[in-house]
């Protein structure tokens, strides 16, 4: 992999700097020239193994979610099979977590995934319902923690309004879902339970927009949207679709992948480094 890598970057440079410039005299004449090249090439090689690398690592979350989309076992025959299909390709993200994170990462993200797993493995069953959003609400929890570490950056003033945004958009869906909930088979369940669940979820994507990094924050986003589209099917606000469960597992799906390779790519940053080196000492 470094090879072809290497190989290319050879390629691009060749292209965007005169050949003249790589000449040995010429660099020697112009040592602080050498040095910025070799720290260039370095820096590219470094940023592109890491990539090569975590995309090998990704390989078993996709062929998982190909194979969950290819099998596409009917909501109407919930089976173990069906529990472990689906709940296959976050686990596959939990394991990459935590060969980068380590251990520790199990009271983060890591452990959102596979709380986030439990909760795909309860939903398969009608009447489980309730435990996978405990699973999942749990899992927010985590995600949230996550968020607040030191690893992540503090919020921006310029961020007020996506808080704003957010909230009036959550907060509103639930308020536009109470009829339905208070018509539901357990509305004394149902109301408090949705509402502390829209409260954790709101959370976690609002601590998400705050740490500034893009993959993180769009999968919080992404995870409001695709929870925001069961709510609304389930609660018939909506009518179902013919397409309404591909567009929830695809958003969830990009969702939890967006968070997981977010979180190992702040691990991998420089900035990451610094504030590891500056707490030990």
């Amino acid at each position: 992999c470094n090879t072809y890598i290497a190989l290319l970057f050879y390629l691009i440079i060749s292209h965007l700097v005169p050949i003249s410039l790589f000449s040995s005299s010429y660099l020697s004449s112009h040592p602080h020239l050498s040095r910025l090249v070799l720290l260039s090439y370095l820096h590219f090689i470094s940023l592109l193994s890491q990539s090569c690398i975590l995309f090998l690592y990704l390989l078993p979350f996709f062929a998982s979610t190909a194979v969950y989309f290819y099998l596409w076992i009917p909501e109407s025959t919930p089976s173990p099979l069906a529990a472990v299909v689906k709940s296959a390709p976050v686990l596959s993200l939990a394991l990459l977590v935590l060969s980068y994170n380590g251990g520790w990462s199990l009271l983060g993200v890591a452990g959102g995934l596979v709380l986030s797993a439990c909760g795909d493995a309860c939903l398969i069953w009608k009447e489980h319902f309730l435990h996978g959003m405990a699973c999942f609400a749990l899992a927010h929890i985590l995600y949230s923690l996550s968020f607040l570490s030191w690893r992540y950056s503090s919020s921006s003033s310029w961020l007020y309004m996506l808080y704003l945004l957010l909230w009036g958009v959550s907060g509103g869906t639930f308020f536009y879902l109470l009829p339905f909930l208070r018509s539901s088979q357990d509305p004394d369940i149902y109301v408090p339970a949705i509402g502390a669940y829209t409260l954790l979820i709101t959370v976690m994507a609002t601590l998400a927009l705050r740490t500034r990094r893009t993959l993180v924050m769009l999968g919080g986003l992404t995870f409001v949207i695709s929870d925001l589209t069961i709510a609304l099917q389930m609660f018939k606000v909506i009518e179902t679709l013919d397409y309404n469960r591909h567009i929830i597992m695809t958003t969830y799906y990009l969702a939890q992948l967006l968070i997981a390779v977010g979180d190992v790519k702040t691990t991998l940053t420089p900035e990451a480094d610094d504030l590891v080196k500056r707490k030990r000492l």
